[in-house]
Formats: C-alpha cells, structure tokens, sequence
C-alpha cells in the first residue's frame, strides 16, 4: 500500500474480543485448562466453546481433552503456527496504530 495502510493484514480469526483473549493469555500461559481461560475472559461456556473452535479450525491451538477421575478436564495449547499468527497479527496492528501518530 502507498500509504501503509493495509486492513487486510488483520487476521480476522484473531481479531474477535474472546479470541484474541485466549491468544494472549496462551502466549504467556503457553498452556491452559478451558475453566482457566473462561474465567480470566469472563465469558460463558457455550461462547468460549465456540471461539476455541475457530482457533483450532485455523491451528492456532491444539484442545486435549481427558479425565481426571471422573471429571472431564480439556486443555488448550498455542500451536508454533498460532505463536507466527499472533506475532503477525501484532505487527499488523502496530502498524496501522503507528501510521496513526
């Protein structure tokens, strides 16, 4: 672009409030049980369940679910290509932020 404006660099899949939530909180957690991460963002079950989804449609995390006993316990991991997203997606935003100064 002439002017360093480009909008399509923004990773949409990223961009969303509750995804980018979990993105960010992965980046330092490197992994983090599901009640963690629905806790930190205060969201809903159901509404987490579906961002985790896209995330890991796009491979940007890896979900694991087991047991514990008798308790179901999931665990949600940054993949290496959600680490590249991320950072990406950052640049992005800097820039258009930056040219904005």
């Amino acid at each position: 672009m002439m002017d360093g404006f480009d909008i399509e660099a923004i990773d949409e899949v990223i961009h969303g409030r509750i995804r980018l939530g979990v993105m960010a909180y992965l980046v330092g957690a490197g992994e983090a049980d599901f009640g963690e991460i629905r806790a930190r963002l205060q969201t809903t079950d159901g509404n987490l369940s579906v961002h985790l989804r896209k995330l890991e449609d796009a491979g940007y995390v890896e979900i694991r679910k087991s047991f514990v006993g008798r308790k179901p316990l999931t665990r949600i991991r940054l993949t290496e290509p959600g680490r590249v997203a991320y950072g990406r997606w950052l640049e992005a935003i800097s820039r258009l932020v930056d040219r904005g100064g």
